[in-house]
């Protein structure tokens, strides 16, 4: 049965390497049981359908071996009663019965087999079922923590790349500095120097302020008086000696 071969691959695959091939697992998990559940329900569907193949198939043998007992019966009283010709008709049905007895009982035996595939298959998708619904939160929460951790590192990734801005910014501070300085160099190169006599004129030309002239004439004064007292008195000891 197609059936059959259907649902075993779907009871062989590996959950966790779909997992493993998909973008994100928490969507994944969510396709998976909804995927799941559709075929439990398949599954559940044809199961059913077998059971019910089995019981009419057993029904139909019981009631085959029903009348084949009936016919046996009959075909001895025939015996019994002397009519031979009778029970040989009795007799006749009954390897008629007979050889549908031995079909009737191929058929409940694959039916009863298919039933017992069918059943594992479900109890197995159901556990399956169970074992992932209890593992989804888990798997959500650490896509939800790999995500944040994700995020964590592009932050850190920009603050890097922002710290690299910064230091080419300085790096271009620096370097609008230095041509500054070698544009102030060159221009002091590239003024005419003044000739000597005018900065000798230029010394000469700047006046001294008047109380500054005036306090330079009183020193001087204060000290020639000083020395002509100092001088005078010098001349009169020398005259008493």
């Amino acid at each position: 049965m197609s059936i059959l071969k259907r649902f075993s691959d779907i009871m062989s695959a590996n959950i966790n390497a779909l997992l493993d091939k998909c973008e994100d697992p928490a969507k994944m998990v969510d396709q998976i049981l909804r995927n799941l559940n559709d075929d439990l329900g398949k599954v559940k569907a044809e199961t059913a359908s077998i059971m019910a193949e089995e019981a009419r198939a057993k029904r139909e043998l019981d009631e085959c071996n029903k009348e084949i007992a009936k016919l046996l019966d009959y075909a001895k009283r025939a015996i019994e009663a002397g009519n031979d010709d009778d029970a040989r008709l009795f007799l006749s049905k009954k390897a008629t019965l007979t050889e549908k007895q031995s079909t009737l009982e191929q058929k409940v035996q694959l039916a009863s087999s298919n039933t017992l595939k069918m059943r594992q298959m479900h109890d197995k998708l159901v556990s399956e079922v169970n074992e992932l619904t209890a593992r989804r939160d888990s798997i959500k929460a650490k896509v939800a923590t790999a995500n944040m951790q994700q995020r964590i590192n592009e932050l850190g990734s920009s603050l890097n790349s922002s710290k690299s801005n910064l230091g080419a910014f300085t790096r271009m501070e620096e370097k609008a500095n230095r041509m500054l300085d070698e544009a102030n160099a060159i221009a002091d190169l590239n003024a005419v120097p003044k000739d000597d006599i005018e900065s000798l004129m230029n010394k000469y030309d700047t006046k001294t302020s008047s109380s500054i002239e005036d306090e330079l004439a009183a020193l001087k004064g204060n000290r020639s008086s000083t020395i002509d007292h100092e001088l005078a008195a010098l001349k009169g000891l020398t005259n008493k000696e």
